[in-house]
């Protein structure tokens, strides 16, 4: 029973009265209380959101459809939702009833109430059965039924104000019963509206991958969060809280979420990308074949050619994204289209608005209306704009990780000729910078179109409310864009910033990778001067660019006010009775305002899109770039193989046709430069294929002749992903004599090696090289001249035990490249190369007995070396390798063929690359073997020393003008404003306004004197940022230069490349942008406060609060975002030195057919960078939508303010309080975003700054040294018990060493590896400091005098020879002090002429980068050239002739004996045939020297040196 009357009571409340009309104006607008009709309320308000629910219900279910993210269980939250769902469609359904029984008789009349109550039950059933259908789709949080309940709350709010009306005006007892019915029925809609808020629980049964991301440790709550917290971003603020508590550490991001991880993405687009490159090449080929043109084109059209492949490989790329990241991008286009509705909705409120103060007689109602309207547009263009910030940024880090992915996969793909194009540096850049730039143009490519669009819509309105005058401003914005067009125009031509900033890091590239080479030769300088060159020029063209910015930054500034005084000029001339009023001008402002945001944007947008553009086509080419061919490897059988670097280049192996039997060894032996290296790389795959084919059986390992060594432990580079068997492992470690030096390591084989084996010495890196092969287990062994870089008894250990007929490898096909003779004998097959062709093939025997070139060779070189020794050949009669032409009988080929290439790929675990067997439990404390330091955060606020130092750098003298102009500026913005709020407020008098050409004059003034002011401050902080750039630049490459060896070895060079691209770049442009940013912002903030008090100085006690609670937000905020780019900063170095470690040793990682396991570890980095990037920008739009709806507060309160206020405050006060508050949270948004963009990019002063305070060496010259022009003039050298150490704590590696050599001595050095040989040298050159004793040359004591004095002074040739990318001129004498001819000369004696002859650009002919298009034989005797041009009285010989063969290495000894026949040379050697008739030989054990006398007496010592002769048969 109370039910029925309960229902009744509702009933007969919703149903008051007849449907005669639906609106009735004077009810609803023109009334002091206003009220809609009972038929709009119980029609319109009734069914508008059961009409949305209807028509979208198919789109939604087909959404759902096509997203199942499994299936959720029936939780509480979902429960509550259909019992209140059920209750309010019972609700209706009783409705009806009760209408179709009570008032059956006139039901004509009540048809309308009728049909609404069972239309509202029915919707109310379908969202039931929406929550159902989401519940097992798995979605969590529907912003559909969210959007559905608002509309329905929204609809049921002028009913509950008229209920409430009711009884205030009736009291409630007069009918209680309906009211409850009424309330508890809105109830019930409020209580579904706030379930909606919260997401439902994770769904069961979703994808294996996706419950492996659930199940990590810290997954990103944004899965969990519900659809209100996701546009509001309060998902994120648990780790602010956290950041602002304690700062963040790497273990306090949450991981990726797996649409943003590097596999989900590049699994997907690879296959894409793919398709486009075929297609690419298809267009290619269809060009190349087309008639008559064919290879006789002129130049000019290849070059066409090759520019329009450019163009088009671009345009396949941006395609290729698009297709992946559109449709989501699309969704951000969609929010930034409604917030340019809700943009252009507020002028038009403002406009009622101020309509509203200047009539006396509208009601008061009306201007709450209006400043409520204002409040919410405000708010919904905050949220609108932010989503689509954030759904760009999300794009853009998907775009970067996609590129960087493609890249990597190409670097390991790349064939030769393509590589030699690019360098380390270069492709750093494709990876640093062009990503960048292509997420720059993510965010602003929208504003390409749609600022047109604003513009045009602005100059509408704007005619609106002044007639034809608004044609004035369009004539204004048509001034600005060609000016505009001009300076961006210019901006783009000085992009040649990037080709400098491309040289720079290509050079630091280079110099890190040959600082010890840089060392040795004194050559700092000579480099530190080419840096500042690229440095000079890239800042010039970064100067003429700012000034030209600068114009660009004053005249979009100054727009606001040119357009308004061009505007309000000709409306006020055109006619006298043309009033300006406040209505007309500060709505005007505000579009004006909108207006200037479209104007800035466009021209950065179309530069930014140009600038992609050009990175799209640099990474086409890259990534379009010819690649090794899969078929260069195969199955083919044919004869005369022929083969290339380059498709355009000379062949490098011509006729080639070998079979190797099964478990056979063949040794390829051959002059420097005749081929040896490149018969391998054809091998692997590596050349391109002319003619002919490789055919191989099994899996592959391969040893280059310079070892490619890992910054990672001995151990893991020997494993190399594999697991460990610790019996093999042992038996590998004593095969390749590593035992020893495991001994001398701190940490055994769990020392960690630096970059490239910076701290090991040659032959421990080759012997580590070799042992990664033999760890391999492979069944066919590349090894390219391993044995030369190991003293002669350890080459005869490892030949023995691993190479040789009882070594290790007995079993196995090894095809071994080697200038040793002693070897030759036990070769089953030896094969001779000369230029490319294989001219002598057979066994050793055979061969002498040919009585060929070989047989002569080996009768010159080798009759010290005779040894007897067992031949054993291989029985086996399956083939392993053939090379053959392709052409010849394809069909036997075809028949016969039975072999497979196949490459063992290696177990890949994500964070234990090999499992450690459970008998493995040797226990190496953590940090003894360390020895690189990770690129570390700071923690914390950025120290106030960092701002000194930066400011420093400027001078005082400059910044304080500047203060002072920003002051000026401002002061001239709020003259000008005031001044056209009083001219609005001026009285009209007969119909017009009175001295309106003053007015106009004095307004023009101040907004021109802005302008002035503005081009000053930008362009004065633009040069203050270069001053400082400048400054911290030349600091940190001084710096680094500076650095002893010891922190080289401890420090990635991709932390040092890191601070000399991006930190260095940031400096240059981000720290002076966030400084000339948030200097205007704060100035213009207090100018709005001045205004906003004036108008209102009750607002003080809104505007104070919001201040504490915006540097309360701040605080949370910088804290945070600080670390978060500290953390980002630090995570981006392994990303560069992995991909620099992968494109040196791409060779050695295809090879061993490691490429997935390298691409997984590259995966992991770059996911690792982007978990703290994700967060960075998320904290962004976190702060903003926070901010922004905290600041719309001003808004509201300025408006009410005024309205409460209406009878005291004039309308031109109002209208510019108003105007200006619209402006405050954009305002207060971009400071906290500003000074945060200042503290996060000064982060970079403080990481270029980190190397101002680590260790440096002495200074390198000594003032008013009295040292003579002419030292050393003997070249005698004495060591007094003196010691070395490489690491403090570390095991003196030189002891006690006292030793005096005479001039003209030559001294030999043996010894074993590790046993002190090339820290002789290194103490002689200070490259590493006495840790006790003196070395004296010529009496002078090497410490007392400064390093390039000493180094300059005494030369030395390298064990690894280092060239730099530039002329073969440069790479000889960088300081260009030698004649032509002394060069020439140079040259002859080092048996390079010949070669350099034949170049087509002799000396000018350009180095790559490394030497990389000259063989390491080549090299190694360019080194000896750059001695021979020194030609100093002390030469030092690091194993410097162990890349070469045997003849040329016989040259070169007969060349040192004649041309430093006067002069003291010491030779640390390995081959000891080249030091028996030198004066003595030091026998260097264990830092000691163990034997010293000349050869003869030590042999007949029979001591040390007498067994490695013994060991190397020549006694």
């Amino acid at each position: 029973m109370v039910l029925r009357y309960a229902v009744a009571g509702f009933i007969r409340g919703v149903t008051w009265g007849y449907c005669h009309g639906l609106l009735d104006w004077n009810r609803t607008w023109y009334t002091a209380n206003p009220d809609l009709t009972q038929c709009f309320q119980n029609t319109v308000l009734v069914w508008v959101p059961c009409i949305y629910l209807w028509l979208l219900v198919p789109f939604y279910c087909l959404h759902l459809y096509c997203h199942d993210s499994g299936r959720i269980r029936m939780s509480c939250l979902c429960m509550a939702k259909m019992v209140l769902g059920f209750l309010l469609a019972s609700f209706g359904f009783v409705e009806f009833f009760y209408i179709l029984l009570e008032r059956s008789q006139d039901i004509g009349h009540h048809m309308v109430f009728l049909l609404s109550p069972i239309i509202r039950s029915m919707t109310v059933i379908l969202a039931l059965c929406i929550i159902q259908l989401e519940r097992i789709r798995g979605c969590r949080s529907s912003i559909f039924l969210f959007l559905f309940w608002v509309l329905s709350v929204v609809c049921s709010l002028v009913p509950l104000r008229a209920k409430i009306q009711l009884a205030v005006d009736e009291g409630i007892a007069s009918d209680i019963v309906r009211y409850l019915a009424f309330f508890s029925y809105f109830t019930i809609q409020m209580a579904q509206l706030f379930l909606c808020c919260f997401a439902d629980q994770p769904p069961q049964g979703k994808p294996n991958l996706e419950k492996v991301f659930n199940s990590l440790q810290n997954p990103c709550p944004v899965k969990d969060a519900s659809f209100l917290s996701k546009i509001l971003f309060w998902w994120f603020t648990g780790l602010v809280v956290k950041g602002y508590r304690t700062p963040l550490e790497a273990e306090d991001l949450w991981t990726l979420r797996e649409e943003d991880t590097s596999h989900k993405i590049i699994s997907d687009l690879q296959q894409e990308w793919g398709a486009e490159c075929a297609k690419l090449q298809k267009q290619e080929k269809s060009l190349e074949s087309a008639p008559v043109l064919g290879s006789r084109l002129p130049d000019q059209a290849q070059l066409l050619r090759k520019l329009q492949k450019e163009q088009s490989s671009g345009f396949f790329l941006l395609r290729t994204l698009a297709r992946k990241f559109g449709p989501y991008f699309l969704t951000g286009t969609l929010c930034i289209i409604f917030h340019d509705a809700f943009m252009f909705a507020i002028p038009q409120v403002l406009s009622l608005l101020l309509g509203f103060i200047r009539d006396p007689e509208a009601p008061q109602w009306k201007g709450y209306f209006y400043a409520t309207l204002m409040f919410l547009l405000s708010c919904l263009q905050s949220l609108f704009n932010h989503q689509y910030m954030y759904t760009c940024f999300t794009v853009g880090m998907r775009v970067k990780t996609a590129v960087m992915g493609l890249v990597y996969r190409k670097s390991l793909v790349i064939n030769s000729a393509a590589r030699r194009t690019c360098t380390v540096g270069e492709i750093v850049n494709l990876v640093s910078a062009d990503t960048q730039k292509l997420m720059d143009f993510v965010v602003y490519f929208n504003a390409v179109w749609l600022a047109p669009i604003e513009i045009g819509l602005c100059l509408f309105f704007l005619w609106q409310h002044l007639g034809p005058s608004a044609l004035a401003g369009i004539a204004t914005v048509i001034l600005i864009f060609p000016l505009n067009g001009f300076i961006a125009k210019k901006r783009s031509k000085l992009q040649v910033k990037m080709k400098f900033m491309d040289g720079r890091v290509r050079l630091m590239n280079e110099i890190l990778n040959g600082i010890k080479i840089l060392k040795f030769y004194a050559w700092e300088k000579a480099f530190l001067e080419q840096v500042l060159g690229y440095r000079e020029k890239e800042l010039k063209a970064l100067k003429k660019s700012q000034v030209l910015y600068s114009i660009s930054i004053a005249s979009f500034n100054s727009s606001s006010f040119l357009i308004a005084f061009a505007m309000f000029g000709v409306y006020v001339m055109l006619d006298e009775r043309n009033v300006l009023d406040a209505q007309k001008v500060f709505v005007s402002m505000a579009l004006i305002n909108i207006l200037k945001t479209p104007l800035s944007q466009l021209p950065f947008a179309i530069s930014t899109t140009m600038q992609a553009l050009v990175s799209l086509r640099r990474l086409g080419k890259y990534l379009c770039s010819e690649e090794l061919k899969v078929d260069s490897v195969s199955k083919a059988l044919s004869k005369n193989g022929t083969f290339s670097w380059s498709k355009e280049g000379p062949p490098c192996l011509k006729r080639i046709s070998v079979r190797v039997p099964r478990g056979s060894l063949v040794a390829v032996v051959g002059h420097v430069g005749s081929g040896k290296s490149s018969l391998l790389s054809a091998m692997l795959g590596e050349t391109e294929k002319r003619s002919g084919q490789v055919t191989i059986k099994g899996s592959v390992a391969y040893v280059p002749q310079q070892a490619w060594i890992q910054n990672a432990t001995v151990q893991d580079n020997i494993l190399f992903g594999r697991e460990k068997l610790k019996t093999w492992y042992q038996r590998v470690l004593e095969a390749c004599a590593l035992l020893p030096d495991l001994d001398i390591l701190p940490a055994g084989d769990a020392t960690e090696i630096g970059e490239k084996g910076l701290n090991l010495s040659g032959g421990q890196k080759q012997r580590v090289s070799l042992a990664r092969a033999v760890y391999r287990k492979a069944d066919l062994y590349l090894l390219d001249d391993p044995l030369s870089a190991v003293d002669a008894h350890v080459g005869q250990h490892i030949f023995d035990k691993v190479i040789g007929p009882k070594g290790v490898l007995k079993d196995r096909t090894r095809i071994l490249v080697t200038h040793g003779m002693s070897f030759l004998p036990q070769a089953d097959l030896i094969l001779v190369l000369i230029d490319g062709e294989i001219t002598e093939s057979g066994s050793y025997q055979e061969l002498l007995s040919h009585h060929g070139a070989f047989a002569d060779f080996i009768h010159t070189f080798a009759s010290t070396e005779k040894k007897e020794s067992a031949i054993q050949r291989g029985t086996g009669t399956s083939t392993k390798i053939t090379c053959h032409n392709f052409c010849n009988n394809p069909q036997t080929a075809c028949t016969k063929q039975v072999f497979l290439f196949f490459l063992f790929f290696g177990t890949v675990q994500q964070h234990h690359p090999y499992p450690v067997s459970e008998n493995d439990q040797d226990q190496v404390p953590e940090d003894l073997g360390k020895l690189t330091e990770a690129d570390k955060a700071h923690t914390g606020r950025v120290k106030l020393d960092m701002y000194k130092k930066y400011f420093k750098t400027i001078g005082l003298a400059i910044i304080i003008p500047i203060v002072f102009l920003y002051a000026f500026q401002q002061g001239a913005s709020l003259a000008y404003s005031y001044w056209l709020s009083m001219w609005a407020d001026d009285p009209v008098v007969n119909g017009t306004q009175t001295d309106r050409d003053l007015k106009l004059a004095v307004f023009g003034a101040l907004g021109f004197v802005q302008g002035i002011a503005i081009f000053g401050t930008t362009v004065a902080i633009s040069i203050c940022g270069i001053i400082a750039s400048r400054q911290l630049h030349m600091d940190l490459l001084v710096n680094v230069l500076r650095s002893p060896m010891a922190f080289f070895e401890s420090t990635p060079s991709g932390n040092l490349l890191n601070r000399f691209v991006k930190e260095i770049d940031a400096i240059d442009c981000m720290v002076p942008e966030g400084l000339k940013m948030m200097l205007s912002y704060v100035f213009k903030l207090v100018e709005v406060c001045i205004i906003v008090l004036i108008a209102t100085p009750i607002a003080a006690a809104i505007i104070l609060p919001l201040a504490f609670l915006y540097a309360f937000v701040q605080s949370f905020y910088v804290a945070t975002s600080c670390q978060l780019r500290r953390l980002e900063a630090v995570s981006r170095s392994p990303i560069y030195t992995h991909f620099n470690e992968t494109v040196q040793g791409a060779s050695v990682i295809r090879a061993f057919g490691e490429q997935s396991r390298f691409i997984m570890q590259a995966n992991e980095r770059v996911d690792f960078n982007q978990t703290s990037y994700f967060p960075r920008f998320v904290a962004t739009r976190w702060l903003a939508v926070n901010l922004e709806f905290v600041g719309n507060g001003v808004v509201l309160a300025a408006a009410v303010l005024s309205v409460i206020g209406k009878s005291t405050v004039s309308p031109g006060i109002v209208g510019l309080a108003v105007s200006h508050s619209l402006q405050v949270t954009g305002i207060l948004s971009w400071i906290v975003r500003s000074w945060t963009d200042v503290e996060n990019n000064i982060v970079s002063v403080e990481r270029v700054n980190e190397y101002a305070d680590t260790p440096k060496e002495a200074s390198w010259n000594t003032e008013g040294s009295a040292l003579p022009l002419a030292w050393p003039q003997s070249g005698t050298i004495e060591f007094q018990d003196y010691g070395l150490q490489y690491r403090k704590g570390l095991e003196l590696a030189l002891k006690g060493i006292t030793l005096q050599i005479q001039k003209r001595e030559k001294i030999g050095i043996v010894g074993r590896t590790g046993a002190g040989k090339s820290s002789l040298a290194l103490g002689i050159f200070r490259i590493l400091e006495a840790a006790k004793g003196r070395i004296f040359i010529d009496g002078v004591n090497i410490a007392e005098i400064g390093l390039h004095d000493l180094r300059s002074r005494i030369t030395i040739i390298p064990q690894d020879p280092v060239l730099f990318s530039g002329s073969l001129r440069m790479n000889l004498d960088p300081f260009d002090t030698y004649t032509d001819e002394e060069i020439w000369s140079s040259l002859e004696l080092a048996h390079l002429k010949d070669f350099v002859s034949n170049l087509p650009d002799k000396l000018n002919h350009e180095c790559s980068e490394g030497g990389e298009n000259l063989s390491l034989g080549q090299r190694q005797l360019v080194c000896l050239a750059r001695a021979l041009l020194r030609k100093t009285k002390i030469l030092v010989l690091d194993e410097a002739t162990a890349a070469v063969d045997l003849e040329t290495d016989t040259l070169i000894q007969s060349t040192i004996r004649t041309q430093f026949e006067d002069c003291t040379v010491l030779t640390i050697a390995h081959r000891l045939n080249t030091i028996m008739d030198y004066t003595r030989v030091i026998v260097m054990d264990r830092g000691y020297i163990s034997e010293m006398d000349s050869p003869a007496n030590l042999i007949t010592q029979r001591g040390q040196f007498y067994r490695m002769c013994r060991e190397a048969g020549l006694v």
